[in-house]
């Protein structure tokens, strides 16, 4: 049941509400972000698709993807070689600093990389098109708003 200040009156929520409402909104993107994120684990741990996705972006060194990731840098050298000996990533030799190395994604890397994020949508697509149009609709203007919301 939706309470008064919940209600869509066009009115501003009264700060008990906003606050109440960003709890909601937090707890429902945590939730979210954990069903889809474990919904392919069987293949690749979150912390290790989360170095994909990096190394996707470009390649780097441990190091920066410690930095980037807030991990020790022990913590992600053995990230990097359970990723390094399943054939995801490959070494090599930094050519301006040659005790430095850098990581980047394989074929297959960036195959299995690719298949995660297909059952990841797939997953959303299913409950997504379970819900009413007007629920989808209430859906596509949230993902606009909550995308603002997080690059701020």
């Amino acid at each position: 049941m939706t309470s008064p200040e919940r209600r869509s009156t066009g009115a501003a929520l009264s700060p008990s509400a906003v606050t109440a409402l960003a709890g909601e909104l937090r707890l429902a993107c945590m939730r979210i972000s954990r069903r889809v994120r474990f919904e392919s684990t069987h293949e690749v741990p979150p912390h290790q698709f989360s170095v994909l996705v990096r190394l996707e972006e470009t390649p780097r060194t441990p190091g920066e993807l410690a930095e980037i990731e807030r991990v020790s840098a022990p913590s992600m050298t053995r990230t990097v070689g359970a990723l390094v000996e399943r054939g995801l990533v490959a070494r090599t030799a930094d050519p301006s600093d040659g005790r430095q190395v850098i990581l980047s994604l394989t074929v297959e890397g960036r195959r299995v990389l690719k298949e995660i994020r297909r059952r990841r949508d797939q997953w959303m697509t299913v409950r997504v098109k379970s819900l009413s149009p007007e629920e989808q609709d209430v859906l596509r203007r949230a993902a606009t708003i909550l995308s603002r919301v997080a690059s701020e």
